[in-house]
């Protein structure tokens, strides 16, 4: 499996294909930051917001790379499972090269402000960041491969899909209180890094993006196993 996780990296990099989602992560990125400086954890907070649609928009192009008779010639090879599990390791894998990316780029433009007494450790900060991001990119690759070609058969219903699963979750996110299970809590994590985390909220955010992200992947395999 480990074989066909990087052949999918590779012919996402060498088609080109990961420019663009590279270019509108350095957009967003530069946007965000580009206003003045903040706090490291809450800046991430807010970051790891504005990389949801980035983050799964990447996944979707991602799975889309292979040809569909190469995908069935792995199927045929490693099995559906190993292939359908290949494709989401190595669509986590380049989030999380994206990931790195939205770390490093405010230290770079001078984006965030090195903490003060009184203020988390900026090693603190940065795990805390680090796993903001982390909560984004396990819905967002489910959502990616919910839209994803082998899905939806068609480039149309691939982007009618992406769009409605990100913009379903930052509305909903936008009303927590009224539907906290029907959406990640993308935006719930940005609020919480606003002030002190307490364990049991960063337990239970981990807890519901996990449990979101199983979900829905359980609904992309019971889709993948009719599908060719």
């Amino acid at each position: 499996m480990s074989a066909l996780v990087r052949m999918r990296l590779a012919g996402f990099l060498r088609t080109g294909r990961a420019i663009a989602p590279l270019l509108a992560a350095l957009l967003v990125l530069g946007i965000l930051y580009g206003g003045g400086q903040a706090r490291p954890a809450e800046a991430y907070g807010v970051c790891a917001v504005v990389l949801f649609p980035v983050l799964a928009w990447q996944t979707k192009i991602l799975l889309d790379v292979e040809p569909d008779v190469q995908r069935r010639m792995a199927q045929v090879l490693v099995g559906p499972a190993r292939d359908r599990a290949a494709g989401l390791l190595a669509a986590v894998v380049a989030g999380l090269g994206t990931i790195l990316v939205a770390l490093a780029f405010p230290w770079l433009v001078g984006g965030l402000v090195v903490p003060g007494p009184g203020d988390l450790s900026l090693p603190a900060a940065l795990g805390l960041g680090l796993w903001a991001h982390l909560l984004a990119l396990l819905p967002a690759t489910a959502v990616g491969a919910l839209a994803s070609r082998a899905l939806t058969r068609s480039a149309g219903y691939g982007v009618a899909v992406l769009a409605v699963g990100v913009v379903g979750t930052l509305v909903l996110g936008l009303r927590g209180s009224v539907a906290p299970w029907l959406a990640p809590p993308v935006l719930a994590t940005a609020r919480a890094l606003a002030g002190p985390l307490p364990v049991d909220t960063a337990l239970f955010l981990s807890g519901a993006a996990v449990g979101w992200t199983g979900l829905a992947l359980a609904g992309y395999a019971w889709r993948r196993r009719s599908q060719p």
